[in-house]
């Protein structure tokens, strides 16, 4: 064995844009390629902006513009500016900032003084100009490395700070911003921060009624089963109805920032309701029926908030202010008052809730029978060893803890079929990396009960491998990857488990856990090199590359692509394709009009969208994929 020496030399200090850089994850959680919302280049994005925010907050300008283009990111905003002389300070020495001085920013987004440092040091390029009082202060940096400090000169520019931008592509490799996830990110800030005008690309985000808005915008009032209650406070701000879809839907917030994993104010916000409900209607309710089909947004500010990391994503604080009255007995008093008098004053509402609540109770008895017994089932069809090949990022496991890292990228395949199964497994990272097998194609779930999910096998096993059955605080694996063939066939099954996950489970969808597996529909290769083609276009490129005659191959089922060559495809250089639902998007009107009834337009459509070649497709293909209202798995998502 080598002797291994530990001496003055093994220990190093490091600057604060090499800390950043080697520890990125420290910083702003993962890094990822902008496929999903809480990937590293969207929380750079934040970073930025929510200093914005802060000076919005404090009085000082009414727009931020922002501007996203390929790979380069600017964000002006018509504040104060930062202090000119500290412009260099401000943005690339560490815990250095205006925030510090509660009295500035008291109930700010953040207090550390890491944020924008942090995009500094993870951007090729980064410039900062600060204006105030006609006099700008301009400085650009690469790395976090200052390369050029400007003098101070005179401007008629408004007050303000403007940064730019470009992440850095050997961190954020094969980066791309989705507009989608960029949109939404915004909105937010929009709902907080009532008048407050966003101009993305030309396109305003501007909300008048705060949270109230934020519902309305992602439910179509019409399926809500009252108008939604709209709650405002000192420091809190709550919005709430109940709908007809399967599960809870909550949006929580602090101190403006998407606390997506929720902590102690949704806790408490989640027992206040069922408290509160209990009591107006002197009725002990199970807390369940109560929060059944809840569709709810609350927004809290607190001072001096303690998040569980440094992207802010789960409140830890449990006091509303240092030596303060806590989290949980502010919020409750607040619900007692507010939403009582509310539901005393619009008995209308009140009874629409109550005939929810109890739908709720019935639907839960009824179904407990089959509950138990298909629980039963799911244990003795051995689920870990026939069904589901798992993985050691356990994170829910017999209250063990797991390693935030591994909790993140955890993973699971869905696949049919034991050949393709087989060669996913075989090539996984098994840190990481589950597989789960179906057997045949799913059942076509549109317009079922929750009934269906524990009469039907497969689905009972699916959703006990992935510990959905409560809700997504059990959820085990970050990633949910529907992966199917590329042909007729696989995207069938790809439409029917979207239908599955929609009817039943829309937060997985809504929380941007699942996703499409984009495998190569072509392998292209002479003797001295070969290509991974996703397209027509890939392929004939691809041909026009090598120098000999090509050996095409044409991959139509998964299983027909090696354990060697898969390990390219879900390792580092993994293509997935984010299920997307658009905050206007009504669920109940998609499926209807894809997975209802046969229709000639549907037809067309399906022709006109499908990812597989005219020739691979005939008159019964058609007829087949339209049986169930299946449509391209691409046009749904």
């Amino acid at each position: 064995m080598a002797k291994v020496t530990y001496t003055e030399d093994n220990i190093r200090s490091l600057d604060w844009k090499e800390h950043i850089r080697i520890r990125p994850g420290m910083y702003i959680g993962k890094l990822g390629d902008g496929s999903a919302a809480d990937d590293g280049i969207y929380i750079l994005v934040k970073e930025v902006v929510d200093n914005s925010i802060d000076e919005y907050v404090m009085g000082h300008g009414k727009q931020i513009d922002i501007s996203v283009g390929e790979g380069k990111v600017e964000i002006r905003d018509f504040g104060r500016g930062i202090p000119l002389g500290k412009v260099v300070d401000c943005v690339s020495k560490i815990n250095t900032g205006g925030k510090y001085d509660s009295k500035a920013f008291k109930k700010s987004v953040g207090l550390n003084g890491v944020g924008t440092k942090a995009v500094n040091a993870l951007s090729n390029y980064f410039r900062v100009e600060s204006v105030r009082e006609g006099k700008m202060k301009v400085a650009e940096f690469e790395q976090g490395n200052i390369k050029k400090d400007h003098k101070i000169k005179k401007t008629e520019e408004e007050n303000g700070t403007r940064t730019i931008f470009v992440p850095d592509d050997s961190i954020f490799k094969k980066y791309r911003f989705r507009p989608e996830f960029l949109e939404n990110q915004l909105w937010n800030y929009a709902y907080l921060n009532a008048g407050l005008k966003l101009n993305l690309n030309g396109k305003i985000l501007y909300s008048r009624n705060g949270l109230k808005d934020l519902l309305s915008r992602k439910f179509n009032e019409e399926s809500l089963r009252y108008p939604i209650i709209h709650l405002k406070g000192e420091d809190i701000e709550v919005a709430l109805s109940h709908g007809d879809q399967y599960g809870e839907q909550y949006y929580s917030f602090v101190n403006g920032q998407n606390t997506t994993q929720g902590g102690t104010h949704l806790n408490a916000f989640k027992e206040a309701v069922g408290k509160t409900v209990r009591e107006f209607f002197k009725n002990k309710y199970d807390a369940k029926d109560v929060r059944s089909s809840i569709v709810a947004a609350i927004s809290v500010k607190v001072e001096e908030p303690v998040f569980e990391s440094q992207t802010k994503t789960k409140l830890g604080s449990t006091e509303i202010a240092p030596g303060g009255e806590t989290v949980r007995t502010f919020i409750n008093n607040f619900l007692q008052k507010a939403l009582g008098n509310y539901l005393h004053t619009h008995p209308e509402v009140a009874q629409a809730m109550e005939k929810r609540i109890k739908q709720s109770e019935r639907e839960r008895k009824e179904i407990a029978g089959i509950k138990k017994l298909a629980n039963q089932r799911a244990k003795k069809a051995n689920l870990h060893n026939k069904k589901l090949r798992d993985c050691r990022a356990h994170f829910n496991d017999s209250g063990r803890k797991a390693d935030e890292e591994l909790k993140k990228a955890s993973t699971i395949f869905i696949t049919e079929g034991d050949s393709a199964s087989g060669s996913i497994t075989k090539a996984r990272d098994v840190q990481t990396q589950a597989v789960f097998s179906l057997r045949g194609k799913p059942l076509n779930c549109f317009g079922h009960t929750k009934k269906t999910v524990y009469q039907n096998e497969e689905f009972n096993l699916l959703q006990h491998a992935l510990n959905i059955e409560d809700g997504l605080e059990g959820l085990r694996y970050n990633r949910v990857v529907i992966a199917t063939d590329a042909d007729v066939d696989g995207m069938h099954i790809r439409l029917l488990l979207l239908t599955f996950f929609l009817q039943f489970f829309p937060d997985l969808v809504r929380n941007g856990h699942l996703y499409i597996l984009d495998t190569p529909l072509f392998r292209v290769r002479d003797k001295q090199k070969t290509f991974y083609c996703y397209s027509e276009s890939e392929k004939q490129a691809a041909i026009k590359k090598l120098r000999g005659k090509p050996e095409i191959t044409r991959f139509k089922g998964l299983g027909e692509i090696s354990p060697d060559e898969f390990s390219d495809f879900i390792g580092e250089g993994i293509r997935l394709e984010p299920v997307i639902l658009q905050e206007e998007t009504d669920i109940e009107d998609l499926m209807s009009y894809y997975m209802g009834k046969n229709t000639p337009a549907r037809q067309v459509f399906i022709i006109d969208n499908l990812r597989v070649e005219k020739d691979e497709l005939d008159d019964e293909d058609v007829e087949d994929l339209d049986e169930e209202g299946v449509v391209a798995a691409d046009v749904v998502a």
